[in-house]
């Protein structure tokens, strides 16, 4: 049996609509509190993942990293998922090459995994499309890393994370198969999903979520990465899932969804080659706040527990392979 990690993404910043300002911020993170609630979410024993943010602006400059200073949360048995959302433009990809490789060079082997770019495929919140050559950058981005991680002599997984499409008219897929072809393809270690059933999009009250997450997994693996001949020994990585909290959605049913969606996803991990699932996020960025962007976490915005805090503990646990 294939190995299943947990992980957590632990800031409170939270990418929203540029035209809202792109990141929404709360009050600052508190590291030792951070440090306390991942080491109590941890099991004893087992590996749990990190997932750290950066934005690269081009010019070999980036802005905007959450959780600040992510490398003080890395132990022997946690290390770091590292994502670097492109949103240059008109910027040569020697640039960016660059700064992946300095990026590799820098956080060495406190990486376990290097995402390149972050939902390429999207212009919605957080979404790395809002860059006309975003395409190129990932397809320039994973080689690179690649490269780099290898002349080292690492072990550090390359991917990148999209969210699902169902529009069979999108190009994305095709265009990232055409552009990046068998070498692009050989040097992905994974490719990762990025969902949120019944946030965005609510769901139907005729679907059941088992059922429905089942469908996404199978459209992602087989219909969407299939049109980019990423061949099923790639594994998926669950970069982010949550449901956020507000007046009209109740706490506990952020537990119900959360422990529903882990588990659906972990019974069908060997039927599409899932090999890890990361939470978003641990601590409101404005519990105050009603609209939903400010209200992912498992903890409020002063570390006090939700419900949702016990539940993923519990499953984390539980299902750590």
């Amino acid at each position: 049996m294939q190995s299943f990690t947990f992980g957590i993404y632990p800031g409170s910043a939270v990418g929203i609509p540029a035209s809202e300002g792109g990141l929404a911020i709360g009050s600052p993170d508190i590291a030792a509190r951070i440090c306390e609630a991942l080491d109590d979410l941890q099991p004893q024993g087992k590996s749990f993942v990190v997932r750290a943010y950066v934005q690269y602006i081009g010019k070999g400059q980036s802005v905007w990293p959450t959780p600040e200073n992510a490398r003080q949360y890395v132990s022997d048995t946690r290390k770091l998922d590292f994502v670097l959302c492109y949103r240059a433009i008109d910027d040569p990809l020697e640039n960016w090459i660059r700064y992946i490789q300095e990026t590799v060079q820098q956080y060495g082997s406190d990486l376990i995994s290097l995402q390149i770019t972050e939902e390429p495929n999207s212009k919605e919140a957080g979404g790395d499309a809002i860059s006309p050559d975003v395409r190129p950058a990932l397809i320039a981005g994973v080689l690179a890393a690649k490269e780099e991680i290898r002349r080292l002599g690492l072990s550090i997984r390359v991917g990148f994370s999209t969210t699902i499409i169902f529009d069979s008219n999108d190009d994305f897929w095709p265009e990232i198969g055409r552009l990046g072809g068998s070498a692009f393809v050989a040097a992905l270690d994974y490719v990762a999903l990025d969902f949120f059933p019944d946030v965005f999009v609510p769901l139907p009250p005729n679907v059941v979520l088992s059922d429905g997450v089942r469908g996404v997994l199978h459209q992602f693996r087989y219909v969407n990465m299939a049109q980019a001949a990423i061949p099923f020994s790639v594994p998926i990585f669950i970069g982010e899932n949550g449901w956020p909290t507000s007046p009209t959605r109740p706490y506990e049913r952020q537990s119900q969804m959360l422990e529903a969606i882990m588990r659906a996803v972990y019974e069908h991990r060997e039927t599409f080659n899932i090999r890890g699932y990361t939470y978003f996020n641990l601590r409101d960025t404005n519990s105050t706040n009603p609209d939903i962007f400010y209200q992912f976490g498992l903890l409020r915005d002063d570390y006090s527990p939700k419900p949702a805090y016990a539940a993923f503990k519990k499953l984390v646990a539980e299902l750590s392979l």
